[in-house]
């Protein structure tokens, strides 16, 4: 028995459709019947800012520097994260401490310049796994809108996380803030 292999499509032979398959009852039936099981089932949407939807643990989202017990910055501008980034969407300037400054930063060297170009970021997790301190972390939001790309580049004040009432930190920032205002 000769094979032949080809590429050519078969020739199918097509048998004789009845008067009710000439007309698509049938297939529109079928369909019918499909749009009405969706009134019956949970809707796929969500009413969104009243409701979000839950995320797996192993989503990552939107990037945290995160803060010590204490309340100072874990990060000590290491690198390892800007360098692990494949994106390059992470920049940052590396700083010494200032007297006074022991509450703010764990380290002598800090990151004084922080940045994350949010547009070029691929959410890959990389830099939360090469960073040593553990100061990185991708976390469950996931609201990223805006009208203008300049304000997709979070610097410091977006990232780092809020400092803890009773910490250290939270007290030098709370007066910073105070001498600012007067």
């Amino acid at each position: 028995m000769q094979t032949s292999f080809t590429n050519r499509k078969q020739v199918l032979e097509q048998k004789e459709m009845n008067i009710w398959e000439r007309m698509y009852l049938p297939a529109i039936v079928k369909g019918m019947a499909i749009t009405i099981s969706h009134f019956f089932r949970k809707p796929a949407t969500i009413r969104y800012p009243e409701q979000k939807r839950t995320v797996s643990e192993a989503y990552r989202g939107l990037h945290i520097l995160k803060r010590d017990d204490v309340g100072a910055e874990r990060c000590t501008a290491c690198g390892l994260c800007a360098l692990a980034c494949p994106a390059e969407a992470i920049t940052m300037e590396a700083a010494e401490r200032k007297p006074g400054e022991e509450n703010l930063y764990r380290e002598e060297k800090y990151a004084s310049k922080y940045e994350i170009n949010m547009l070029r970021c691929i959410f890959c997790g990389f830099c939360e796994e090469a960073c040593p301190k553990a100061a990185i972390f991708l976390e469950e939001d996931f609201a990223v809108a805006n009208y203008s790309r300049d304000t997709f580049i979070y610097g410091k004040d977006k990232l780092v996380e809020k400092p803890k009432h009773g910490t250290k930190a939270f007290d030098v920032v709370k007066v910073g803030r105070e001498r600012e205002l007067n």
